[in-house]
């Protein structure tokens, strides 16, 4: 035997339900914690991969409709061994940057994301440190996760949910 599995659910999603369990209870995911979008925001911040799809879309979309938005990009591994650290660290990693910025200059929403893929493609995303990462950030985050049909725990955690990376 090289692996075994619980029966029924499987083990991703079994471990994915206990996590969700425990965070919720934590409060989370709570309505009342998520803050208010901006409208209309000037300064931008992105983590994500710089060679995926999403940096490409978000930035056509951003272009084309608001082009004198300004994106600060603190790029991030989004799949695979490391993602999950690599996102979280780039999340904090904007939030320190823009406490050193002034007023006028803060970056006023953050876009968290990447394209769609695999459950285990957006793993990352539903990573306890990822979710921590989200909630403790002072700047208000979008989590653009994936496809429609995809919703991680960061999409839980996260103060809006775009259901594409050129939705957000």
């Amino acid at each position: 035997v090289e692996r075994i599995e619980p029966k029924g659910i499987g083990g991703l999603q079994l471990a994915l339900e206990q996590l969700k369990a425990k965070l919720d209870k934590e409060g989370l995911f709570k309505v009342e914690r998520k803050r208010p979008m901006p409208y209309l925001p000037s300064r931008i911040g992105l983590v994500t991969s710089l060679s995926g799809a999403a940096i490409k879309d978000i930035l056509k979309v951003l272009g084309r409709r608001f082009a004198d938005v300004r994106v600060i990009v603190s790029p991030a591994l989004v799949q695979g061994e490391g993602s999950k650290e690599s996102i979280a660290e780039a999340i904090s990693d904007m939030n320190i940057f823009n406490d050193g910025l002034p007023a006028q200059e803060k970056i006023e929403v953050m876009i968290v994301g990447r394209g769609g893929g695999s459950i285990e493609d957006l793993w990352a995303f539903n990573e306890e440190i990822v979710v921590r990462a989200i909630s403790a950030s002072k700047i208000p985050v979008i989590s653009a996760g994936g496809h429609e049909r995809d919703v991680t725990l960061a999409d839980l955690a996260a103060d809006l949910r775009a259901p594409t990376p050129s939705v957000a």
